[in-house]
């Protein structure tokens, strides 16, 4: 990223960023809409060190300290950012149940549980589910078995497809008998999450990521604004399990297995949840670089 006052003023001037508060900025307004906390922003200070020379510091430095702020702050819940519908065929029509779900993983000391509906239509985030999978994928697929995470395992029977050839619903079979337990043809491969396709509240989803493209925008030569990163925000229409409209407006959350959000200050409200992430669960970006 870049600090340089000179250069920030040319990046909310040049609308290349939303104000001096956007989450993508490295100011202490836009780290704050982002939702990072100031105990992180000090553990990344404490880490860094102070030093009399001009330096560089890892941007993923910065990013393992709000993800271990984050880990004992967050509570866990279910949500879909790019839903593809599951239809349980033998599950009773109109029937909801409320299935048990902790807040927090074994490995946190923290307890707390939360009711979380469960019916006949639901929603799966659409990469878990694949027609063609290669070797290696342990998600859904045709004639598959996989475990609803905090729920049942279900089977792929039939994949429906709309006029253009997209797949526009599963057909699945669910086993009753497999909540807290596994199946006697024993445990699948992959667990996956969902929400319940009547209850699930509707929000939009912000995912921020890095500014730039590149480590280093100032070392390229020529305007550093050619090496910003086109993918540096993506908004998605999503999902979020119905439990997060009881919690404070400033709660963060850990969606399982998507990353760290919150909901954005500014444009949140309670006719219209937006959800910006925070970070994500792991450092892939410097992973991409190497490649």
């Amino acid at each position: 990223t870049v600090l340089s006052k000179r250069k920030l003023i040319k990046l909310v001037d040049g609308r290349h960023v939303q104000g001096w508060d956007d989450p993508r900025l490295p100011t202490l307004s836009g780290v704050r809409r982002r939702g990072v906390t100031p105990e992180a922003i000090r553990e990344f200070c404490y880490r860094i060190g102070v030093a009399k020379t001009n330096s560089r510091v890892d941007l993923g430095i910065f990013e393992a300290a709000v993800r271990d702020d984050l880990n004992h702050r967050a509570p866990r819940v279910l949500a879909v950012l790019r839903p593809l519908k599951v239809v349980l065929t033998n599950y009773p029509g109109g029937k909801v149940e409320q299935l048990e779900a902790p807040y927090w993983p074994h490995d946190v000391p923290k307890e707390g549980w939360r009711q979380v509906p469960f019916s006949r239509e639901l929603y799966i985030e659409r990469d878990d589910f694949m027609e063609h999978p290669p070797k290696g994928f342990h998600r859904l697929v045709p004639g598959g078995h996989v475990r609803l995470r905090h729920a049942y395992v279900i089977r792929c029977d039939e994949v429906v497809k709309n006029a253009s050839g997209e797949i526009a619903e599963l057909h699945c079979t669910y086993d009753p008998d497999t909540i807290g337990k596994n199946p006697a043809g024993g445990a699948p491969k992959g667990t996956i999450h969902w929400v319940c396709a009547p209850h699930a509240v509707k929000a939009e989803v912000r995912l921020y990521d890095r500014l730039f493209g590149v480590a280093d925008p100032e070392a390229g030569g020529g305007e550093f604004t050619a090496y910003l990163n086109p993918a540096s925000l993506t908004v998605v229409e999503g999902y979020v399990e119905p439990s997060v409209l009881q919690d404070p407006p400033d709660s963060r959350y850990q969606f399982e297995r998507l990353g760290y959000f919150w909901p954005d200050p500014v444009d949140c409200r309670p006719d219209r949840l937006v959800f910006n992430r925070i970070v994500t669960l792991r450092d892939s970006w410097t992973k991409a670089q190497r490649k």
